[in-house]
């Protein structure tokens, strides 16, 4: 499981996904989300506006499996 700290107290999915080196730009996300699996935890995700804090686990198949950290 890889850690990504955030300094805020909560992150976008969207922000995530760039912050994690998942995907490139921002604009990607929309993308991303409607073409892979991606759960937070435990549940499917294709909101990129879906906000994460502290403590979520983000799990992206043939990717693998994160969490949040501050």
């Amino acid at each position: 499981m890889k850690e990504i700290k955030i300094s805020t107290e909560t992150i976008t999915l969207g922000q995530f996904l760039k912050l994690a080196n998942v995907i490139s730009t921002g604009g990607m996300a929309k993308w991303f989300l409607q073409t892979n699996d991606v759960f937070v935890n435990g549940e499917k995700e294709q909101r990129r506006g879906r906000k994460l804090k502290v403590g979520d686990v983000v799990h992206i198949q043939t990717i693998g499996t994160f969490t949040i950290r501050s």
